[in-house]
């Protein structure tokens, strides 16, 4: 029997007052999956985010995915977009388009890339470290948000070098923070189910608290929705909460379903918003170290990821000027900028632009024609 959730809705609601005894049990972030009134847990996850957020503006940011590869040693059941190294469709991009894309980006008020691809077997940490630099003495104003923990796993092992000294090496060729890519679900019974080839939980978490004691910052992430059940969701919440106790690097959190079209996982059914709201809802509940939560609308569509403002986040993400992962997956949704500002300002709030480091970026410098 799922007991009632009234107690640990109450019991959240302390940590917002400043009671650290109001922290959730994996028991009770359990309790709240399993429960069905998402009206209740949202309402809550609202009142939680409003405490630590009690701002007049909800934030976005501008930026661009740029995959600088789609070759990829790993095998990943859930993903559609890699490509075996000998696979004909395989792709390295040439420094000239890399440049390009970014210049148009900062043409429309962006300050940010996110900078990820495969794990390629062949490339050596010198042609990371010579694009980073590449890129940094063309547009200094860029933060390069770069390199997934697997990615840079894979680093230290083509290179042969300790974790310490590759992100060391990247940090001063230009590397400005680390997205939470490639966690799925932070539990090693699901990641040898889906994928084959690639980092498990230890190591990707490691990735991060190495960063975080160089100083570097990053985000979290969770794509659930495939095989895992709730309490490993919960697991995973929980070891990325155990990590922020310790570094205190993660500037937010972002979750999504998981697209399962062109897939190897295909089979699977689809989860729609009322699951991908509940999960944000109870993640913001239990992540209560965690700053701030971003919307999901690049999976979920405009409504929903609107509502994800509702439901616990307090960002509604990034406008994306390319994506081309999730596309591969058969899920393309597109945002103006102004549909992303309307999104925020008819629930009340300002829209705001800001960074990766949620610093807020002064309005006219984005061009609203984007």
């Amino acid at each position: 029997m799922i007991r009632s959730i009234e107690p640990i809705l109450e019991k959240r609601t302390a940590v917002a007052a400043g009671e650290p005894e109001g922290r959730l049990t994996p028991e009770e972030g359990l309790a709240l999956l399993e429960c069905d009134d998402l009206a209740l847990i949202g309402r809550a996850a609202d009142r939680f985010t409003r405490s630590l957020h009690p701002e007049s503006y909800r934030t976005y940011n501008i930026d661009r995915n740029i995959n600088y590869t789609n070759v990829c040693s790993a095998v990943c059941n859930f993903c559609a977009f890699y490509r075996h190294p000998k696979d004909p469709e395989g792709y390295i991009i040439e420094r000239e388009e890399l440049l390009q894309k970014i210049g148009e980006l900062v043409s429309v008020g962006g300050d940010q890339i996110l900078l990820q691809g495969g794990m390629h077997p062949k490339l050596k940490l010198e042609w990371y470290e010579e694009m980073l630099q590449d890129i940094k003495a063309h547009y200094p104003q860029i933060n390069i948000h770069g390199f997934s923990p697997p990615e840079i796993h894979a680093f230290t092992r083509v290179n042969r070098l300790e974790l310490r000294v590759v992100l060391e090496r990247l940090q001063a060729a230009g590397l400005g923070s680390v997205p939470g890519g490639g966690a799925e679900i932070l539990v090693d019974r699901v990641r040898q189910e889906i994928t084959r080839g690639k980092v498990l939980s230890d190591d990707w978490l490691n990735v991060m608290r190495v960063w975080h004691q160089l100083g570097g910052r990053s985000t979290a992430t969770m794509m659930f929705g495939h095989v895992e059940t709730l309490s490993e969701r919960i697991e995973h919440l929980d070891r990325i909460r155990s990590l922020q106790d310790e570094t205190g690097g993660f500037t937010a959190f972002i979750c999504w379903t998981f697209q399962p079209d062109n897939t190897k996982l295909a089979h699977l059914p689809r989860h729609g918003g009322h699951s991908y709201l509940h999960t944000q809802a109870v993640s913001r509940l239990y992540l209560d170290n965690i700053p701030n939560i971003q919307s999901s609308w690049v999976t979920q569509g405009m409504k929903i990821g609107q509502l994800a403002l509702l439901y616990g986040a307090n960002d509604m993400g990034s406008l994306m000027l390319e994506e081309n992962v999730v596309a591969e997956a058969g899920t393309v949704h597109h945002l103006t900028l102004h549909e992303i500002q309307d999104c925020i300002s008819d629930l009340g709030y300002e829209p705001r632009q800001r960074n990766v480091f949620y610093d807020l970026i002064d309005p006219s410098q984005t061009t609203l024609a984007c």
